[in-house]
């Protein structure tokens, strides 16, 4: 007889469940009743569960609806917290529908947005107290320049948000802000919010040593993303400086350490374009013809293309801007008119030589000619 041995593991032998014969029953769960009078009143009875589940719903439903307890009875039972430049009144007209209604039923997500519609808003949170109080919590917004457009003067966000407030309630709150043009009402907020990322970047830039350098800034135009003309108050007089989008702080210093020898050079100085990495283009004013003069900021200073270079000295060359450069446009931002100016031909590279001839000093006026003076493409006339 062959030896017989048990599979055993770790717990003890296996057991080996008693396999089913043929047309025995299956084992039944312990719930299910063996009698069919069993499976009814199982079935009665949970019915008459779920019965008196859904009837006492339907009862706390009817009764917090109909309660008055839970009706809100007039405004003096909403509450708002944060209100500094929106008033009481601005907000009350929101909830003007909800004024004897259940506070059950009051939709606080609509109600909230309709609340951050106000411009002054950035954010809003409504909540219930029971048993029928109405609780709004406010986050204002925070203007950071004024913004002029046309004659009306009012503030605007980081966002581009166009914030109204009286002038009595400006002088009040005594605000201190470079004023920003460029932007108006029907722009699309995301052009608005582009613009004013840049003044923020100026602005930033300027104030980062600590010296609050934006404080020596009269005006900023932002119509153009790409170059923040900056208006600049020298001498009873304004010059409009364009500081491109970017090396913000570097070019204002660049400006503060050499605008009084511009100016001395050139009386009839009208703007100064910063974007140059070793060149500086400044613009004239008036009817004069002088042409728009670049400085080479490796060298001494700028001289008009009709000047000589004097004698024993290297020569500064003095160019009108390429066609290709950017040009200056829509300056219009000034209180006094600016005329147009007539662009200069490019010279060419020449080393000077020297003389032992006294040379007399060199005129700044240029010989004037029958011909017509053409307006220069790069020229602005500002308002």
């Amino acid at each position: 007889m062959p030896i017989s041995m048990d599979d055993e593991d770790d717990d003890g032998p296996r057991t080996r469940s008693k396999p089913r014969k043929f047309g025995d029953e299956p084992t039944r769960p312990w719930w299910r009743p063996a009698t069919t009078f069993g499976r009814v009143l199982l079935t009665t009875g949970v019915i008459a569960v779920f019965s008196v589940f859904a009837v006492s719903a339907y009862a706390l439903r009817n009764f917090l609806e109909h309660d008055a307890r839970f009706r809100i009875g007039g405004t003096s039972n909403i509450q708002a917290t944060g209100l500094s430049q929106v008033s009481r009144a601005e907000l009350l007209p929101v909830f003007g529908e909800d004024i004897g209604r259940n506070i059950f039923f009051v939709p606080l997500a609509e109600r909230r947005k309709q609340l951050e519609q106000i411009p002054w808003i950035e954010h809003a949170t409504v909540m219930r107290l029971l048993p029928d109080q109405i609780r709004i919590t406010v986050t204002e917004r925070n203007p950071v320049a004024f913004l002029r457009q046309g004659s009306q003067v009012g503030l605007v966000d980081a966002n581009g948000v166009l914030l109204a407030e009286p002038p009595a309630m400006m002088a009040q709150h005594h605000y201190s802000f470079p004023v920003v043009t460029g932007i108006e009402s029907r722009d699309a907020i995301a052009s608005r919010r582009a613009r004013m990322e840049v003044y923020q970047r100026l602005v930033s830039e300027l104030d980062s040593n600590g010296q609050h350098l934006s404080d020596q800034i009269s005006e900023i135009d932002l119509s153009d993303p790409e170059d923040a003309r900056v208006l600049m108050p020298a001498q009873g007089t304004d010059i409009l400086a364009h500081f491109g989008s970017d090396h913000f702080l570097e070019r204002f210093q660049r400006y503060k350490a050499h605008i009084a020898e511009w100016r001395q050079q050139y009386p009839k100085l009208a703007e100064v374009d910063l974007r140059y990495e070793q060149q500086v283009v400044l613009q004239m004013a008036g009817h004069s013809n002088t042409a728009p003069a670049t400085l080479d900021l490796s060298g001494a200073s700028a001289t008009p293309e009709t000047q000589k270079p004097d004698p024993g000295t290297p020569e500064v060359k003095a160019t009108a801007p390429k066609r290709d450069e950017p040009t200056h446009t829509d300056t219009a931002r000034k209180l006094h008119t600016h005329a147009t100016a007539r662009p200069g031909a490019r010279t060419k590279d020449t080393k000077a030589k020297p003389s032992r001839k006294k040379h007399p000093e060199p005129k700044r006026n240029v010989k004037k000619t029958a011909a017509k003076p053409k307006p220069h493409p790069s020229t602005t006339t500002a308002h």
